[in-house]
């Protein structure tokens, strides 16, 4: 294995990886699987030839704050980018694209703004351009920037060109979005192989390429409303509401020879079977451009060479459609299979162990002067005081109730490092069981008011009580805030259903 300087020298020399199941026989259908990039897509090559393009043009500063419209993938890489080179990162997102996305974003550090759904692609487009006006900030312009559409020139499409050396390329295939890797590709694969044929696939319910009617634009060249023939589509990133100069380039110098119309529910069933029969994980804007390549598959004779781009990882897609009937609880064969052996079930009782002689009935644990004193003073001194350990998921459940209420408490954490020494932790917990009644933990207080556990607290709050209580106290807390605490359980510690 090699050894890098940073993650950014990892992107690129993604794999080709052929089809054995979904491509008709006799035909070669290899796929470009994009997610192998570090942040899961193709866009993290844009997102890399941007910033540096601008690095070397001055146009970005250092510590300046760069800004993009994204649907997420470019947004995500870009997040990598500026977190290695440290950029601040802010990204304009309609509030449509998947929920998956604004959180890796946030997780890699970038701000989320979101725009109205209504105002599909060109809402966020304009948004960023206003913010990035308005701030200074460095606006990537990934719709039009040839740093976006070079780097796939100088990169896919070698490596492309390198996997068929010597051999030919009938068919290659791709989505567009930004435009980048349609014009970058298509204009090496026109130079160095001129016999290939390249295909863009998009909606069919939203043929805006197909349609051939131009993108309205202002007189100064700026996307001036929605095309014309845009509608709404599964295929998140891969077909925005516009038409992009890029694409427009590749339009304008002939490099597209085939467009192919794709149905959604086509794509979502294509990457749900590229998943479970090729091995292979993508979201559903690879499932549609492989549902395009495999119809060109299906009228080629035995021998072609087709290779389709998968831009990324099915991860984007987890609260979208493509995911709809993927069940969090037990099928039903899933059920007979754990019915079919007696342990670990949870519709019946675990079957009789054979277990130790019963030990003496537990008397209460000696504890000791200091750790009763340092409870004590933390009760008194403590507003809010939570006894718990750092990975229980009881403990969390308290932890974001006091969040949504903005409630300011401190955690006392006995399975942290500090209460390890000297078994601090076991001591107070000691404590604890004596002065509660309740070896359990996590442990309530407030104003000095034992609560209890992490159900006694949530039962309080839905009788009313911990409101009361904070109220004498003088402790604030969000009086606009309607909870039910038990929501804020995982799912496995809630009550479960059974077929």
């Amino acid at each position: 294995m090699a050894r890098y300087a940073n993650i950014l020298e990892t992107i690129g020399n993604t794999p080709l990886v052929r089809l054995n199941k979904l491509a008709p026989a006799g035909v070669n259908v290899y796929v470009k699987v994009e997610s192998f990039n570090p942040m899961g897509s193709v866009k993290d090559r844009m997102a890399l030839a941007v910033i540096e393009d601008a690095e070397r043009s001055s146009a970005l500063k250092p510590g300046q704050t760069v800004i993009e419209a994204t649907s997420g993938n470019t947004g995500i890489g870009l997040a990598m980018v500026c977190a290695q080179k440290a950029y601040p990162l802010v990204v304009t997102m309609a509030e449509s694209f998947s929920i998956e996305r604004r959180k890796l974003l946030r997780f890699l550090g970038a701000r989320v703004v979101l725009t109205p759904a209504s105002e599909k692609g060109t809402g966020m487009l304009a948004k960023a351009v206003e913010l990035a006006e308005r701030h200074g900030w460095f606006l990537c312009r990934q719709f039009d920037n040839e740093a976006n559409a070079d780097v796939h020139t100088r990169t896919t499409a070698q490596e492309i060109l390198a996997d068929f050396a010597g051999e030919s390329l009938d068919y290659w295939v791709t989505g567009f979005g930004t435009g980048g890797t349609l014009k970058g590709v298509a204009r090496a694969l026109r130079q160095a192989s001129p016999a290939t044929r390249i295909v863009a696939a998009e909606p069919d319910n939203s043929q805006v390429l197909g349609s051939g009617i131009p993108q309205p634009r202002t007189a100064s060249g700026a996307v001036a409303q929605s095309h014309p023939k845009f509608r709404p589509h599964l295929m998140q990133g891969w077909a925005p509401d516009f038409i992009s100069r890029l694409t427009e380039d590749a339009v304008t110098n002939g490099w597209i020879d085939e467009i192919v119309p794709v149905a959604g529910e086509k794509a979502l069933r294509l990457a749900r079977e590229l998943a479970r029969q090729e091995g292979i994980f993508v979201g559903t804007s690879s499932g549609a451009t492989l549902a395009a390549a495999l119809t060109l598959a299906r009228r080629s004779k035995p021998g072609t060479n087709i290779v389709c781009m998968l831009p990324d990882t099915g991860e984007r897609y987890l609260s979208t459609p493509l995911f709809e009937h993927i069940g969090e609880e037990m099928t039903t064969e899933e059920l007979e299979i754990s019915r079919s052996t007696p342990l670990c079930r949870f519709d019946a009782p675990a079957p009789a162990l054979a277990r130790p002689a019963a030990a003496a009935k537990p008397v209460a644990v000696p504890t000791d002067a200091a750790a009763e004193e340092h409870v004590t003073e933390l009760v008194r001194d403590e507003p809010v005081l939570l006894f718990a350990l750092e990975w229980c998921e009881f403990c969390w459940s308290v932890r974001k109730l006091f969040a949504r209420l903005d409630i300011a408490y401190r955690s006392i954490d006995l399975d942290s490092v500090a209460y390890q020494a000297e078994d601090l932790g076991g001591r107070v917990r000691a404590v604890l069981a004596n002065r509660t009644g309740s070896p359990t933990i996590p442990q309530v207080f407030i104003g000095g008011r034992h609560i209890g556990g992490c159900t006694d607290l949530f039962d309080a709050w839905r009788a009313g009580k911990i409101q009361r209580w904070l109220t004498e106290k003088g402790i604030a807390y969000r009086t606009d805030v309607d909870i039910d605490p038990y929501s804020l359980l995982p799912k496995w510690q809630q009550p479960r259903k059974t077929a």
